[in-house]
């Protein structure tokens, strides 16, 4: 499967490159389709931000992304690194108190905002204090208007981006009357880049991955994720409900379940649903595998005196079959995933103490039982511990698999 996406260069009054405007495509015809804005905003950002792999549309330089109302109302720019991105707020958005609110609240998280096809009204004065960049569009208003707007504004502390300059004389008037960025045919037009994506589906699967590998948990950026995919969100509220027999209501949205469980075992939970999402397609023992290696690693950790490093433990356990149930391989998927060090070295090396206990299951999966008497000894495991441990977690996978 392929995403496509065009971008077009941006330069500064030196004529070099500070960053590109980010077109949406779906397919190798080089022209925006016809498709609803906002959902053209969120595949394109998650086609190039949020999947697996190198991408070579966001490498280096700031990225300008347009952005529709519900986009911006939904704050989707958060879901973005602020230093490689501008957000475009996009000219068909109605400047109301909403968007003000919005628009307010990105600029205090140090996104920087830019105005597409502006025109000026009294409407979106109070916006500016807010914004860093001013788009005019040379075709839409002409030359001499968009020159006396930069000479109008020059006071305030904003940049004007001249966009679709066509010729050498348009890009040496605005030059002149004082524009800052230029973008347009007169240097080039947009580039098609075609990449290989993880399937939609997926996607949301790798950005939960990635957030429950922070620490602290971003409790609210999960909410997100989870929120805007029924499914997931349809799976998470049958386990908790299923392994919640404390409550007397039962678990009917997810801030209740995350106010319930907290941190350690939404972490659990979320990794759980997570892998499950990934194996939709996928054979039931697959699943299965990745959970009991998932509590096998987590239990063995606990057991051997470095219960500090269960937790990841249990990510070692629990990723070291995510290559095959995202057909990607280890390497791509350690890219986007904000792991530590050791986890890291663990999943792709066997390194260090998580390494030797993925190395230790993989050994008793194979019935290589030299080479299990081996691990124990390195790790200073008992190998009947291995042997309990490996019963309770396939009684533990066996019970989540009977949630769904």
């Amino acid at each position: 499967m392929y995403s496509y996406v065009a971008r077009q260069p941006i330069f500064n009054r030196q004529q070099r490159t500070v960053g590109y405007e980010l077109l949406f495509r779906d397919g190798e015809n080089n022209a925006f389709p016809d498709i609803e804005a906002n959902k053209a905003t969120s595949r394109l950002l998650v086609e190039n931000y949020m999947a697996v792999g190198d991408n070579a549309a966001i490498s280096g330089q700031r990225t300008f992304i347009n952005f529709p109302q519900d986009s911006l109302l939904q704050l989707l720019p958060l879901l973005l690194p602020k230093r490689s991105i501008v957000v475009e707020v996009l000219e068909t958005c109605e400047p109301n108190d909403a968007l003000f609110t919005a628009i307010k609240l990105l600029c205090q998280r140090g996104y920087i905002i830019a105005l597409d096809d502006f025109e000026m009204s009294p409407a979106w004065r109070r916006f500016l204090p807010y914004v860093r960049i001013i788009k005019l569009d040379l075709i839409k208003l002409g030359i001499e208007k968009s020159c006396d707007f930069v000479n109008q504004y020059r006071s305030r502390k904003l940049k004007f981006l001249a966009e679709k300059v066509e010729t050498k004389d348009e890009y040496e008037t605005a030059l002149a009357a004082g524009f800052h960025f230029f973008q347009g045919y007169y240097f080039c037009k947009p580039e098609l880049l075609k990449n290989r994506q993880v399937e939609p589906e997926k996607l949301n699967t790798v950005l939960l991955l990635q957030e429950i590998c922070r620490d602290p948990v971003n409790f609210k950026r999960i909410e997100q994720i989870i929120t805007s995919d029924v499914s997931l969100s349809y799976l998470l509220l049958r386990y908790v409900n299923a392994a919640s027999n404390r409550t007397v209501e039962p678990i009917s949205s997810f801030r209740q379940a995350l106010v319930y469980l907290g941190e350690d075992k939404i972490r659990l939970f979320v990794g759980v649903v997570a892998t499950a999402h990934a194996a939709l397609d996928k054979p039931r023992e697959l699943y299965l595998m990745s959970l009991q290696r998932a509590r096998m690693c987590e239990s063995l950790a606990t057991g051997s005196g470095t219960r500090e490093q269960s937790h990841q433990a249990f990510l070692v356990g629990m990723f070291s079959l995510l290559d095959a149930l995202l057909d990607t391989s280890l390497d791509q998927l350690v890219k986007v995933l904000p792991l530590q060090e050791d986890v890291e070295a663990a999943l792709l090396h066997h390194q260090g103490r998580l390494g030797h206990t993925l190395a230790l299951l993989e050994a008793y999966d194979q019935a290589n039982w030299h080479l299990v008497s081996e691990y124990c000894e390195q790790l200073g495991i008992a190998e009947n511990a291995v042997t309990r441990s490996y019963q309770q977690a396939s009684r533990w996978s066996e019970d989540m698999l009977r949630i769904q």
